[in-house]
């Protein structure tokens, strides 16, 4: 599965269970923020065992992005489907302040910053 966008790339291979984002999401509401979560709904669903969400290229995250990866969260702790890992990166200071906090909403969440 894949998303292209002029500021944004969502892409989801299922031999890996790894999502990657890259590029900005600057979207303005949850209403345009619906495709990504679907793509990462549909990641969830399949089940896989290890499920990567690999923000490393991810420059920027609004408010609105936030909150559609905390309702990603909250419906993997809710259906217990999979051990889910964050990859994110120091070199954008949204990481480091937002990603810890998606540990308090899922237990177990493995987060990975480099």
């Amino acid at each position: 599965m894949e998303l292209s966008h002029a500021n944004y790339h969502v892409t989801y291979d299922p031999s890996t269970a790894t999502i990657t984002c890259q590029g900005s999401f600057r979207l303005q509401g949850n209403a345009e923020y619906d495709p990504i979560l679907q793509m990462l709904t549909e990641a969830a669903d399949a089940r896989p065992t290890t499920l990567t969400l690999d923000v490393r290229a991810l420059q920027f995250l609004n408010s609105s992005g936030i909150d559609m990866l905390s309702k990603f969260v909250l419906q993997v702790r809710k259906h217990h489907v999979s051990q889910v890992v964050i990859k994110g990166s120091s070199q954008f200071p949204w990481q480091l302040k937002s990603l810890k906090n998606f540990q308090r909403l899922l237990a177990g969440l493995q987060l990975e910053i480099e």
